[in-house]
């Protein structure tokens, strides 16, 4: 196997960029985590829905894409962490969007993949200031996390994002890089 760089790295966890070639076992996790994905998330799960996923993430100027990898299972697949709406110049913000695989939820990965996230988006070459979370309020473990993670709620918008083909409520919660301890 292959040495792996990662872009960010905790004792537990490493973050690295999606590739093509982790189709395989990306759409293997979420086909096994869909009991606990639904209703909040719906990864792609087959290769076609991958390939056009992680092709998204890799291409576009205004998202990053990253794989948390278990370090002590070898690097597998333990969940994902996207940036999207990613806007420099005097905003300097993005939108995080994730989720944990099955076999790796109530771990704490997630807790240490997003704190890890969040000081890796504050330092060049990102560079950003913010980032934003919006989670639907019955999401308790997504709500969770974004407390551990040290992210403040700022808000809740009524009918925010169109979700499993309806209009759905959400709690806004940020995180700005004066929040994050050096």
């Amino acid at each position: 196997m292959p040495e792996v760089s990662y872009l960010a790295v905790t004792d537990r966890i490493g973050l690295r960029p999606f590739t093509l070639a982790d189709e395989a076992e990306f759409t293997a996790r979420a086909r096994q985590s869909r009991d606990l994905h639904r209703p909040w998330l719906f990864p792609p799960d087959s290769p076609s829905a991958y390939l056009e996923y992680a092709t998204r993430l890799i291409e576009s100027p205004d998202k990053e894409g990253y794989l948390i990898c278990d370090r002590a299972d070898g690097g597998a697949i333990a969940g994902y962490v996207n940036i999207n709406n990613i806007v420099h110049g005097a905003f300097r913000s993005g939108a995080l969007g994730y989720g944990a695989f099955a076999h790796a939820a109530g771990r704490g990965l997630m807790t240490d993949a997003l704190k890890a996230l969040v000081r890796h988006a504050f330092a060049p070459p990102l560079d950003l200031h913010r980032l934003e979370i919006n989670v639907q309020p019955g999401n308790a473990r997504s709500v969770a996390l974004a407390r551990r993670a040290g992210f403040a709620k700022e808000g809740f918008s009524p009918r925010m994002l169109h979700v499993d083909g309806a209009w759905r409520d959400h709690e806004r919660w940020a995180i700005t890089a004066e929040m994050v301890p050096a």
